[in-house]
């Protein structure tokens, strides 16, 4: 969106999305939220935001970015070695996030997390056993009875450290 509210969305992400029928866009037509516009293309459609609430997320525009660009820094691999693939990327992300910077260490519930990564449980162990292998995870361990997840990150120097300096985050 830009400072004028208006949107130009690739068909394929609606497509994606399952937003490609007339009948949402009408929807929010007829609820004033938004209007096409006459832009539309073959590849895209043009519309123009009408709710004016929407300005007022523009302030923390810099606070996302900046997250994911942590996001992606963190889970780039900085060696072949290191694991590739969306899964363990996200496995190292979430792992990461939820470490504790004093002790790297962190604790989560097994279930939580591979809800958070858009997996199943049972394919957490080779996804950790993966990032244990690659370097960024010095150690897991889950507990059958509970459920929970505990580990360990690899050394400081590694580049799935986070580090925190005047409470900005940053690698």
């Amino acid at each position: 969106m830009n400072a004028t509210m208006h949107v130009r969305l690739p068909k394929g992400v609606l497509r994606s999305l399952r937003l490609d029928t007339p009948d949402p866009w009408h929807t929010l037509e007829h609820t004033q939220w938004l209007r096409t516009g006459p832009g539309n293309t073959a590849n895209e459609v043009a519309a123009e935001l009408l709710d004016a609430a929407v300005l007022g997320q523009a302030p923390a525009r810099p606070d996302r970015t900046q997250a994911a660009d942590w996001a992606l820094r963190v889970t780039a691999p900085s060696t072949p070695r290191q694991a590739t693939g969306p899964l363990p990327r996200l496995a190292g992300l979430y792992l990461t996030a939820h470490t504790d910077l004093a002790t790297g260490t962190g604790l989560t519930v097994l279930d939580q997390m591979a809800r958070a990564c858009g997996t199943q449980s049972a394919q957490l162990p080779n996804v950790l056993d993966q990032l244990a292998t690659t370097g960024p995870l010095k150690s897991w361990q889950a507990c059958r009875d509970t459920g929970d997840l505990h580990w360990t990150l690899a050394g400081r120097k590694s580049s799935w450290t986070l580090l925190v300096v005047s409470d900005k985050a940053s690698l």
